[in-house]
Parts: structure tokens; sequence; C-alpha cells
């Protein structure tokens, strides 16, 4: 029985993607989609449109969870960077990895003070917390110190628009076969640009309906 599988994450998995589900967020609701679409795409209006969508939980699907779990047992991963915890859901799924695979060190990072104490309490709940840090700030400045040497799977799931400074604060420790993972990359043409970059330092390709995924070569 993997982690994922256990009496504890198994239930709490259920019960928050049944939560999200139900999430809603009146001032994100009036928000026009055209607007909405350009504060994705923007590099300094970020903070304010996650400010909106603070109540809601924005999270990865169960397939993308799985996915996120099975690349990391199958890299081996031990030292994981993510961008944008929410609520924990996708963190459950990594550090769920990290405890089959013998166990390692999950820095993930969110500017949403209300997210950060969900997903600390999520976390303990799952029994996961011991391998998981969350850095609570904007992400420009908690990603930019005190990282492994060598990182395994990094994830990108927070503000889209900011994807390519994230990958700079990381890139140079990214192990060579280390993954990186990308939700909805395609709100950041410059992101995709540069992992698909023929001749580049990684092999990317579409996965799914909205996930990239990168190898660094």
């Amino acid at each position: 029985m993997t982690t994922l599988e256990n009496s504890r994450v198994a239930p709490l998995l259920d019960r928050l993607f049944a939560e999200a589900e139900k999430a809603t967020s009146p001032a994100t609701s009036k928000l026009p989609r055209s607007e909405r679409d350009r504060l994705l795409r923007s590099k300094t209006e970020y903070l304010e449109l996650y400010t909106l969508m603070k109540d809601l939980w924005l999270p990865v699907s169960r397939e993308a969870g799985t996915l996120l779990y099975m690349l990391a047992r199958g890299s081996r991963a031990r030292n994981i960077v993510e961008f944008g915890t929410s609520f924990g859901i996708s963190a459950l799924y990594l550090a769920a990895a990290l405890r089959d695979n013998g166990g390692g060190r999950l820095i993930t990072s969110e500017f949403e003070p209300s997210k950060v104490v969900g997903a600390t309490r999520h976390l303990t709940e799952g029994g996961l917390i011991d391998l998981v840090e969350i850095r609570e700030g904007d992400a420009l400045e908690t990603l930019s110190f005190d990282l492994p040497d060598s990182i395994d799977l990094l994830v990108l799931d927070g503000a889209k628009s900011l994807y390519p400074e994230i990958l700079d604060l990381v890139e140079t420790r990214l192990r060579p076969g280390a993954l990186v993972v990308a939700d909805n990359a395609d709100y950041c043409p410059e992101y995709l640009a540069r992992v698909r970059l023929q001749g580049g330092p990684y092999l990317s390709v579409p996965f799914a309906k909205d996930v990239e995924l990168s190898i660094r070569l």
C-alpha cells in the first residue's frame, strides 16, 4: 500500500477535493474573463489577482496529482520545490511520494496567509508535515535562498506569468534528469518558448490537457 492509499491520506484527499469543488469567490465571479486572462499574464499585477482568488482552492486535478506522485516516485526524488501551495493538495501528493521514497524535503511557497494555515493543517492531518517546508510570501523572494544543491523535481503552479523568473531561481540547482512540471503553462508563452527551444537545456512536451512536462538535459 502506498502512502496515498493509507487510512489518513486517502480519505483526506477525498474530503479536500470535495471542499475545493464547493469553494466560491464572489470577487472573482464579478471579474470579466478578459480581465482575468490579462491578470494571469501580468508580471506586475499577479498579487492582485491571487488576492481576489484567495477563497478558491485552485487545486490540481486528481489525475495531475497522481502524475506528480508517479514522477516523484519514478525519479526517486529527494528534493522537490513547488511554486504555489494553495491549500496543500498537490503538496500531499508530493510529500506522499517522498515518504514512499524513504524521505526527503519539499519546499513549497504560498503568499496568501490563510492558505498557508490551511495547507499546514492538511499536511499535519495527513501525517506528512515533517517532510514539508512551507515558505510564506512572494515566491520571487521565498525561493531565492536556501535551496538544496541538487533538486530532482520542480512544480510550477502559481502565477503563470512568473514561471520564467521562478525557473531562473532554481535552474542551476536542477540536476541532469530533473523534471519540471508546469500547470497551465499556455498562459506564459515566454516559458514555453524557453523549455521547448531546440538545442536548449530541456526536452519538453505538452502532457495531458494543460500540463507541460520538461526534463533537464
